[in-house]
């Protein structure tokens, strides 16, 4: 009866070590994950700012404007890999920006487009750093 006893004890210790050890386990995959996706995050900021603040060559404005667009389409495509919804929605909104540039833009009213692309641009930045 004894033996039965310990048994039973040694056997439910045992599973009480290994369900906290699954907990860990899953904590740790869980934090794992999270670094994981801020890296992933990071990387997706670095890119994006480096295509968004790529100067235009305003002198040739359908170029400019080619350019915007293919920085629009690579933007959509850094969107969708950003771990981070807050992230995504403020490249999405600057991929959309660069993608509504027309000639007429960069040719009547380069400053205002500038402008608005600065202040994606910085949304972007913060977007990144919260």
């Amino acid at each position: 009866m004894r033996s039965t006893r310990l048994a039973t004890a040694v056997l439910a210790g045992g599973l009480v070590l290994a369900l906290t050890g699954c907990g860990v386990a899953q904590q740790a995959s869980e934090t794992a994950g999270q670094v994981g996706n801020a890296a992933s995050s990071a990387a997706v900021c670095v890119e994006a700012v480096q295509i968004a603040t790529t100067t235009p060559d305003l002198t040739n404005p359908q170029a400019a404007a080619d350019r915007a667009h293919a920085a629009a389409d690579e933007l959509a495509g850094l969107a969708s890999r950003a771990g981070d919804a807050t992230v995504g929605e403020a490249i999405n909104t600057l991929a959309g920006t660069l993608r509504q540039t027309t000639v007429d833009d960069l040719v009547t009213t380069p400053a205002n487009w500038l402008k608005k692309k600065a202040d994606e641009v910085s949304a972007l930045t913060k977007a990144c750093g919260r």
